[in-house]
């Protein structure tokens, strides 16, 4: 072997500086384990289950169903004109995958702490993947969306080309909360005991199950804080037509951003010591 070839062969490690940003370039490298962990992730959910990939519809139905016969049945709660199911059913679907995300993305260290000190790999890619996987019972669940859109003729409009924003919205807010939870969650294990009753109480906090009309002006400002609410009124927006809450996405979109970029940092540094107190 010539010098070429072991000055080739040679990898060289550095430290992970105290402050900075994820390396990219490095979970590139890495795309085929992201591929995997997706691909198990996915089998383990469904691949033992009689239903399948059905499951992806019939969860998302359950929830509407009762939902419509709750809310829009009993308490006949106004939607401005919109039949319930297909008032809940636009919201539904995005908040099953934004609620998956936040629920296994933040936990995601802590569920593989005996993969964590064997092998190195960026640890993001445990974060990333609920983000990632969850888009595949997400497009299925999108069966369900557009099924209810034809059976009540619901027509489109211009606002249907704001989706993909809001679809990228969806994605990146639920992904900073998992950045910043599953970083504390490495040390205060309490975290996910909070995690879990957020999430039950999250949902009264974003318009699924009642139009977001329903707040009164003066607490409006304070409503929107939610980055969740942006997502939820888009979608709605998007699909059914009527306004365009720009304040609500404008401050979605904000929050993300800031919380992404400080999570980022903080997972880095966060991600030095995983292995030793995890």
């Amino acid at each position: 072997m010539n010098n070429d070839d072991v000055s080739n062969s040679v990898t060289i490690i550095d430290p992970v500086r105290s402050w900075g940003f994820p390396d990219f370039a490095e979970l590139f490298h890495y795309r085929d384990l992201i591929y995997f962990l997706v691909w198990r992730g996915i089998k383990v959910t469904y691949a033992q289950s009689v239903g399948g990939f059905a499951w992806a519809l019939l969860q998302p139905a359950i929830q509407i169903l009762v939902f419509s016969i709750v809310f829009g049945g009993v308490l006949q709660l106004d939607t401005g004109g919109v039949p319930y199911p297909l008032f809940s059913t636009v919201a539904v679907i995005p908040w099953s995958y934004i609620a998956t995300v936040m629920t296994v993305g933040s936990n995601s260290l802590v569920a593989n702490s005996g993969m964590l000190g064997k092998v190195y790999f960026p640890r993001l890619i445990f974060v990333m993947n609920p983000s990632i996987g969850g888009l595949i019972p997400f497009l299925i669940s999108i069966v369900l969306v557009v099924a209810v859109l034809l059976f009540y003729q619901q027509s489109l409009t211009r606002n249907i080309f704001l989706l993909p924003v809001v679809f990228l919205l969806m994605i990146a807010a639920p992904f900073s909360v998992a950045l910043w939870m599953s970083s504390l969650t490495i040390r205060f294990r309490d975290f996910k005991i909070i995690m879990g009753q957020l999430m039950r109480a999250l949902i009264y906090f974003v318009p699924v199950m009642y139009p977001s009309e329903q707040i009164s002006p003066e607490w409006r400002n304070v409503y929107i804080i939610n980055p969740f609410v942006g997502v939820i009124e888009g979608y709605r927006s998007c699909l059914l037509g009527g306004e365009i809450h720009w304040d609500s996405l404008i401050s979605s979109a904000s929050i993300t951003a800031i919380s992404l970029l400080f999570g980022a940092l903080y997972f880095r540094r966060m991600e030095r010591i995983v292995v030793d107190v995890i």
